[in-house]
């Protein structure tokens, strides 16, 4: 959409002085500045007009302009009330102003968006406490905040089926562990989990200059399209149960770390051997059907 103007490192620190934002580690907030980034990410997510995207911590809407200027609508989802509030005053002023003006902080979001512009929906809460959301969104694209990235997200994997796709940013570990096979040394907990909802890949690394401010880790992008859920709602709770208890032990042998969850480790054994697993291996080496193969083991022996 022509005459969407994205934030640039002068917007964004003067938006934050307007609402007397001081970034903080407990909520996660490292603002994007560099409008390239925000474009490059729109574009990997598949973003485009007609679809509705639900952005995760939009801060002072610099990913949000991205998305609003393909003329996609935007689901908001933000903690912070200061935020929440600024944020279609920042969608107005970006739409109707003039390149030339002053930093849109300075127009106090007094411009009319123009004529025909997408749709901006801001809901103020608590990602976590969010299971329901109009309209629904089809695509997740978010710069999750880095100490709640992975709970999350597969919140939002559980509650939105609606979901087909998406890119998020988080901290590079963090991604390479959501991406990761079994096998490999990073797989553990949330790369079985996520495999649950989707296919997830690594799809770039980002410059920490690209924040304000800096962060001391390295960011990384990982994008995921969903597949069919391959149990139901029951057994998901069930593997997943399996997947932590597999993963708090991850140095034991499956027969050792399972067997309080399934009774003892002779019963833990027996399960095992039903699915086809070996008592042996470890939680690493298991896929996610795995996993639900135990589960359903486990079950039957119930």
């Amino acid at each position: 959409m022509a005459g969407v103007r994205l934030l640039g490192p002068a917007e964004v620190r003067d938006l934050a002085e307007l609402l007397g934002i001081q970034p903080t580690k407990k909520l996660g907030q490292n603002f994007v500045i560099d409008a390239n980034t925000v474009r490059r990410i729109v574009r990997i997510a598949g973003v485009s007009a007609g679809m509705t995207a639900v952005e995760i911590g939009p801060g002072l809407g610099s990913l949000t302009l991205g998305l609003l200027e393909t003329g996609a609508s935007v689901v908001a989802v933000e903690i912070d009330a200061r935020l929440a509030g600024q944020l279609q005053h920042t969608v107005d002023a970006a739409m109707g102003a003039d390149p030339s003006s002053a930093p849109l902080a300075a127009t106090g979001g007094e411009a009319a968006p123009s004529a025909g512009s997408p749709q901006l929906t801001v809901v103020t809460a608590d990602a976590m406490t969010v299971t329901t959301l109009d309209p629904e969104p089809s695509v997740l694209v978010a710069n999750l905040p880095y100490n709640v990235s992975v709970p999350v997200l597969l919140h939002f994997l559980e509650h939105f089926p609606s979901l087909r796709s998406g890119l998020v940013m988080v901290q590079a570990e963090v991604g390479q562990r959501l991406a990761a096979s079994p096998g490999s040394k990073i797989y553990g907990s949330p790369s079985a989990k996520a495999a649950w909802y989707g296919d997830f890949r690594l799809a770039g690394s980002v410059s920490r200059q690209v924040f304000w401010p800096v962060p001391n880790v390295d960011s990384i992008l990982v994008a995921f399209e969903r597949h069919k859920q391959p149990g139901t709602e029951a057994e998901r709770v069930a593997t997943f149960a399996l997947i932590d208890a597999a993963f708090q032990q991850r140095r034991k042998m499956l027969r050792q770390a399972l067997a309080v969850a399934l009774g003892d480790a002779g019963q833990a054994s027996a399960v095992l051997e039903t699915a086809g697993i070996a008592p042996t291996l470890r939680g690493e080496q298991l896929t996610v059907l795995d996993f639900l193969q135990v589960a359903r083991s486990a079950a039957r022996s119930a």
